[in-house]
């Protein structure tokens, strides 16, 4: 009797397959410095387990990401302090700012790039201060960890099309959606205000759709 093969995935498919960025792994020469540094920033500690041979992982995760950041003894062999360029976005740089230099970062100063687009390497071509606009993306601050390993803040507050799923809107933190809710709260004020100071007893819909529209990149309503 012939044994019926079970079915297996095709490329087609296989042609939508989510890859969720999960883990950075970073380099540290002094496991227990940086422990104390990064859960000093208010980083959730998920896990110190040690093994065999002098092998450890620390798992720690910044508010409201959904990707955590691992450091250790021998999970890397790359040179301490050699991890460059790791963003963190938040809603609102000047209070990111002001709030890691409370806790203890040695942090640049709020800035943005003369380009207006995206950031240079290292201080290159840096102005100071938030972009002028206060577009979405254009503004940064940067910091270091004990062993030099370094990272950005960046302002976001409209993503790019395509870059949330355009059935919805999703928000990683209280924080986060707090942060929305001004913005729309804000610009529904103005829209008001352009109706003649006639309430919109449809806030609510107008809300809603200003959020979607707002996170998935689509032109704002009036």
């Amino acid at each position: 009797m012939a044994i019926q093969e079970p079915n297996r995935p095709t490329v087609a498919h296989a042609q939508h397959i989510d890859m969720k960025l999960e883990v950075v792994v970073i380099p540290v020469s002094d496991v227990d410095r940086a422990k104390v540094f990064y859960t000093g920033l208010g980083w959730r500690l998920d896990a110190d387990v040690s093994g065999k041979d002098g092998f450890r992982v620390v798992q720690v995760t910044p508010p409201g990401s959904p990707c955590s950041v691992i450091f250790g003894s021998n999970v890397t062999a790359a040179a301490p302090g050699s991890a460059q360029g790791l963003h963190l976005i938040v809603p609102d740089i000047e209070i990111a700012h002001a709030t890691l230099a409370a806790r203890g970062a040695e942090m640049s100063g709020v800035f943005h790039d003369s380009g207006g687009v995206f950031h240079h390497k290292g201080t290159d071509h840096r102005l100071s201060g938030p972009h002028p606009s206060r577009s979405s993306y254009g503004s940064f601050a940067s910091f270091s960890d004990p062993d030099g390993n370094g990272w950005l803040f960046q302002e976001v507050t409209a993503r790019l099309p395509g870059r949330i799923d355009a059935g919805g809107a999703a928000f990683a933190s209280a924080s986060d959606l707090a942060a929305a809710l001004r913005r729309v709260a804000a610009a529904h004020g103005e829209h008001e205000k352009r109706q003649g100071g006639q309430h919109d007893h449809d806030w609510p819909d107008w809300y809603a759709d200003y959020l979607v529209k707002e996170q998935t990149g689509a032109t704002l309503p009036a």
